[in-house]
């Protein structure tokens, strides 16, 4: 009887011991990725300004330890910890990882809803334009495998204490305002502008963006210090692009033209990308 008691109590630790193994197994496999893109950076910490400790090559699993502002604390090798972009890691689009595809960038289409923004000679809305432009120049950011948030993606209101805390509030590297110009007159003012509040990174960041938008069909006025709230009040690099006045017809022809929208948004993100490039 003893004999069988202890042959049993054997068997049931065994068997305690697989079951064990298996949720462990199981367990593991649930919280791991693999990598669908080529040399994918884990990062010191859970943002792309900090410095990379390992990169991992398509295909490679990743175990996951947490997850924190849309980034994910990994295990690789069972020895390097660190974090990944959770939008990059299977993310097939993107053949090679950049610190640009690594950014959270919050883009700002002015006006919107009750407030229409100034008006063209037609009395078409400045708020028209901004988002056509925003949307343009989002998807060419996600084609870059960056992690974009708008302030606003259809006609609605946003108040404008909200756009700079978006900002705030999802982690963000960068934040872009789409505007056009008006002047008190018709047909008296031309070009665009960038604007910036903060000194350091926003205005590198306007200078980048102005220098590549140097072959617009509209002149360029330049970067400027401009006090507007939505990039005063903003802790993240934060510029304000004018992209012509829409109350001038030179520029209106170009404003509501697919042609010129596409070259903005086009410039917008490579001034961006060369922003990324020179600072890090």
């Amino acid at each position: 009887m003893k004999k069988i008691w202890e042959n049993k109590s054997w068997i049931v630790a065994t068997l305690t011991i697989i079951i064990t193994f298996v949720v462990l197994i199981v367990s593991l496999e649930s919280n791991s990725v693999t990598v669908k893109v080529n040399q994918l950076n884990i990062r010191s910490g859970p943002d792309v300004t900090y410095s990379v400790k390992a990169k991992v090559k398509h295909g490679q699993r990743l175990q996951v330890i947490s997850r924190k502002s849309n980034w994910i604390k990994v295990i690789y090798k069972h020895r390097t910890i660190g974090w990944v972009a959770s939008w990059l890691v299977q993310n097939s689009n993107v053949q090679t990882v950049t610190r640009l595809s690594e950014a959270t960038i919050v883009l700002d289409p002015g006006h919107g809803g009750s407030d229409t923004g100034a008006l063209s000679m037609t009395g078409q809305p400045e708020k028209r334009y901004t988002l056509e432009v925003a949307k343009r120049v989002e998807r060419k950011l996600q084609e870059r495998g960056a992690r974009v948030v708008m302030t606003r993606s259809s006609d609605k209101t946003v108040p404008l204490a909200a756009r700079p805390e978006i900002a705030n509030s999802s982690s963000a590297n960068l934040f872009v305002s789409f505007h056009f110009d008006s002047s008190d007159e018709n047909n008296v003012a031309s070009g665009y502008t960038c604007y910036f509040y903060h000194t350091g990174d926003s205005k590198r960041l306007a200078e980048s963006v102005n220098q590549q938008m140097k072959n617009l069909p509209l002149s360029s006025r330049g970067v400027e210090f401009g006090n507007f709230l939505v990039i005063r009040d903003n802790s993240v690099p934060a510029i304000l692009i004018e992209g012509g006045y829409i109350n001038t017809k030179k520029d209106f022809n170009q404003i509501q033209k697919p042609a010129y929208q596409k070259k903005l948004a086009s410039d917008v993100v490579d001034g961006i990308a060369n922003y990324f490039k020179n600072n890090q």
